[in-house]
């Protein structure tokens, strides 16, 4: 293809007119760049071109740190261009790239076009904002924004004896989605309400808002960082989020906001799997999610918090699956639930793997071991269609399925007879987490609660939980395997796992994530501050280094590990990461010594 025809294939290039794309084709520069070349340098001279991608790639860094990544097709530096400021990032080609250049004064005459400027110009002045605010980056990836960043009005207010007609006339020439109604507490109304509780129930244009508004109105506070709002607005599945200060409400932001990055947005995807069709499947969805986790990795959003926007999605997911296999096979014949463990009961998975999860329903009623069986099937099948492998070891609903009363006899056995396989049950399914179903977990709930109440039990546990240890080897090296590589999961993220879990089995808490297991057992007095941030560091550490080279072979087209070549490390990085094995193995030994683990026998 010739570059000319590349350009004019590639928006917002289609909008030129044939004489605009000429100019361009006789000013175009073409330069091939290895991979590592700096094209641009942060707080260096104004660019004096416009970058078009033909091949490769590149990432915009801030003091070395990924910000972000544009591949073919895709324009850079353009807020310096038109500034004339300095760049806010440092250009850095990802691999070897080939960069068309078009010159400063042939772009300036191409915005003369304003369906092309319109590209470029659009949002120019909230780049320009942020290019004056220190180490933010300049895209809406920056998770740790404060979310009134991205307010684009103050608040709106009718009162509550306002009718529906006036509401929405006031939401139409704002060009808003939703309006506050000035009651005590504050309410709020939206274009939604207006369609499913007036007129789809035929009210008439006079009814007062008070009688359909949401009150009290959900808030959050103004300097949440934009990565909080997403989870909230994920977690609680609220499309329109209320940001108050002091108490007082200062704006507010919608899932639209939040939508910025299309298809790589968990917005996007959840939005997707909520409108999930019947037989339709979702069989690009783990691809989308990793496409997801690569957004919010390099927005700089921390690794235990992509587990929980993660988490979120694949909930939707199961319950949008649960929800119509109930409509094709009929109501369930009794309450049940549907749970998850591993890591996805803990809430951190990010890539998807292989499933975890069970069904426990109410009690043995006629037709419910049919009717459970075929729902088991339908939803696994589903899953792995998604993306998600069967569980190698069988852990998965359609074995592992049977009333409450079992449920709690089981979980009672594995605690009064903790034989090695009773263990291995024990630490899979204490994780759990209901996701779906209208039935009360409690019971299994309190039972596990109470089963640090068993001394010896936890002592097993403990013994279990030195079971994969570091892999360290004489003098404290890191001991490589055949390949050059450390398995970073059964050497480090495993086993701090499983000292949490323990902690948390002592201290009678049910928090399922790793990090608020050992911060709940710090505040039970089972383990010292001290204690738990080194596991929480070393933790975070281990996640983020994983996931790094997880989203790297996955961008590769490689199979996706659990391990890293050491000598692909930094030598920070190598140092970081055997300071990390040597609390992991002293916190092994320091449990060891604690629950007397040599005394087992």
């Amino acid at each position: 293809m010739q570059p000319i025809d590349f350009i004019r294939s590639t928006p917002p290039f289609q909008q030129l007119t044939e004489e605009e794309l000429q100019q361009v084709a006789r000013a175009l520069r073409i330069v091939r760049y290895p991979a590592g070349t700096v094209i641009l340098a942060r707080n260096g001279p104004p660019s004096r071109h416009l970058y078009l991608i033909r091949e490769g790639a590149v990432r915009m860094e801030r003091d070395g740190q990924p910000v972000m990544v544009l591949e073919e097709g895709e324009c850079f530096d353009f807020p310096s261009l038109l500034s004339q400021q300095p760049p806010i990032f440092d250009v850095v080609t990802e691999e070897e790239s080939l960069i068309y250049q078009i010159p400063e004064s042939v772009f300036r005459r191409l915005l003369q076009n304003p369906a092309f400027a319109e590209h470029f110009l659009q949002g120019l002045s909230q780049r320009l904002r942020r290019a004056a605010i220190p180490d933010r980056p300049n895209f809406w990836g920056d998770f740790t924004s404060p979310a009134e960043s991205l307010i684009q009005r103050s608040p709106l207010f009718v009162p509550p004896e306002a009718t529906v007609a006036e509401a929405a006339r006031t939401m139409h020439q704002a060009n808003i989605s939703s309006v506050l109604i000035s009651s005590d507490p504050p309410g709020i109304i939206t274009v939604r309400d207006l369609r499913s509780r007036v007129l789809a129930q035929e009210r008439p244009p006079d009814t007062p808002v008070q009688e359909v508004m949401s009150v009290p109105v959900k808030t959050l506070p103004a300097e949440t960082p934009i990565y909080g709002a997403l989870l909230w607005s994920l977690e609680e599945q609220i499309h329109h989020l209320v940001l108050e200060r002091e108490g007082t409400i200062v704006g507010v932001i919608t899932d639209t906001d939040l939508l910025r990055h299309q298809t790589k947005n968990p917005l996007f995807l959840l939005e997707r799997v909520r409108q999930l069709e019947p037989e339709k499947g979702l069989p690009e969805y783990a691809q989308e999610v990793c496409a997801t986790v690569e957004t919010l990795f390099r927005g700089g959003l921390e690794v235990a918090q992509i587990g929980r926007v993660v988490a979120s999605l694949n909930d939707a997911l199961i319950a949008r699956l649960l929800h119509l296999a109930e409509e094709e096979l009929g109501p369930p014949p009794t309450p049940y639930a549907w749970i998850v463990f591993g890591s996805e009961g803990r809430m951190e998975q990010t890539l998807l793997t292989d499933q975890d999860n069970a069904l426990v329903y109410a009690a043995e009623v006629p037709g419910a071991a049919d009717y459970f069986a075929q729902l088991s099937q339908r939803v696994i099948q589903q899953l792995i269609q998604a993306g998600f492998p069967p569980c190698p070891g069988g852990y998965m609903a359609t074995n592992w399925r049977r009333p409450l009363d079992q449920w709690l006899r089981l979980f009672q056995g594995w605690i009064e007879t903790p034989e090695p396989q009773a263990l291995v049950d024990a630490s899979i399914f204490f994780d759990f987490r209901p996701v779906y179903g209208a039935l009360d977990l409690e019971p299994l709930e309190a039972l596990c609660a109470r089963a640090g109440e068993h001394r010896i039990f936890l002592a097993h546990m403990a013994r279990l939980a030195t079971h994969f240890q570091p892999p360290l080897g004489f003098f404290r090296r890191i001991r490589q395997d055949e390949e050059g590589k450390v398995d970073l999961k059964r050497g480090g993220v495993a086993p701090i796992v499983a000292l949490a879990r323990v902690y948390a089995l002592e201290s009678g808490v049910r928090a399922r994530p790793t990090l608020d297991r050992l911060e709940a057992a710090v505040t039970a007095g089972a383990l010292s501050r001290e204690g738990a941030e080194t596991l929480a560091e070393a933790f975070r550490f281990l996640l983020h280094l994983r996931l790094r080279e997880q989203l790297k072979s996955w961008r590769a087209g490689e199979p996706v590990e659990n391990s890293v070549k050491l000598d692909a490390l930094s030598n920070l990085e190598r140092r970081h990461l055997k300071e990390a094995f040597l609390a992991i193995r002293e916190m092994q030994a320091a449990l060891e010594q604690r629950f007397q683990v040599g005394m087992l026998g």
